[in-house]
């Protein structure tokens, strides 16, 4: 781990991922970044996508409108802004402005869930290849975050990703069967994934996007019988 403080530009971000390194501040005000590559790494395979009957549920029935890449900016703000649960955050400036202008070059996505025209929750991330880094999700209404995690794995199905890379393991998203594996594990995953040569899929053929999530439902009903 090493403290940077010079600053971060895209093309080095974009660098340092393909290593297996990624960026944190200490605080939401720090000058300062460490780049990280932690001995053990958190991943949720995406052909063990857990889906339990509750949330699927809620996603036959919610009245929620979910998008891609539509406020990458919103869903990035309101990920790096203190709140009352969450005293301080790792998202300084310099991190917000860079993957700003990664979304720009096509690098960076966000799902989006919106109650109308509200913002009530979401996730970004990093695209390489067949790689998606995810690097932080927020939530303002019930399921909101969870909704847009079912959306983003959905979508890197049908893309047909390998890799869904979260950083870290917490007790919310080892409910969706992420797991822990060691750093050249990791390392192995990556090299094969960054060189996959798939796509993006923002905006998805609606019958499709509902037939996938169908199927990881129905896979993890398979699983627990």
């Amino acid at each position: 781990m090493s403290a940077q403080s010079f600053l971060l530009q895209p093309d080095m971000l974009l660098r340092a991922y393909r290593l297996g390194l990624f960026p944190m501040a200490e605080t939401r005000d720090s000058q300062r970044l460490h780049f990280l590559d932690p001995d053990r790494r958190g991943i949720l395979p995406l052909d063990r996508f857990h889906l339990s009957r509750r949330l699927a549920r809620t996603l036959r029935v919610t009245h929620f409108t979910i998008t891609a890449d539509r406020d990458f900016r919103r869903v990035i703000s309101a990920c790096a802004a203190r709140a009352s649960k969450r005293a301080e955050t790792w998202i300084n400036q310099e991190i917000e402005s860079s993957f700003c202008l990664l979304a720009e070059r096509g690098y960076a996505h966000s799902i989006e869930v919106w109650d109308r025209e509200r913002f009530v929750g979401g996730l970004y991330g990093l695209v390489i290849g067949g790689a998606f880094f995810g690097e932080s999700m927020v939530s303002f209404a019930r399921d909101a975050s969870k909704i847009a995690l079912v959306h983003l794995v959905a979508r890197l199905r049908l893309g047909r990703f390998s890799l869904l890379d979260t950083q870290f393991i917490t007790d919310h998203l080892s409910h969706f069967g992420a797991l822990e594996i060691s750093r050249a594990v990791y390392h192995s995953y990556l090299a094969e994934a960054v060189l996959q040569d798939v796509s993006w899929v923002a905006n998805p053929d609606p019958a499709k996007l509902s037939h996938e999530i169908a199927v990881m439902r129905d896979e993890t009903r398979s699983k627990s019988r």
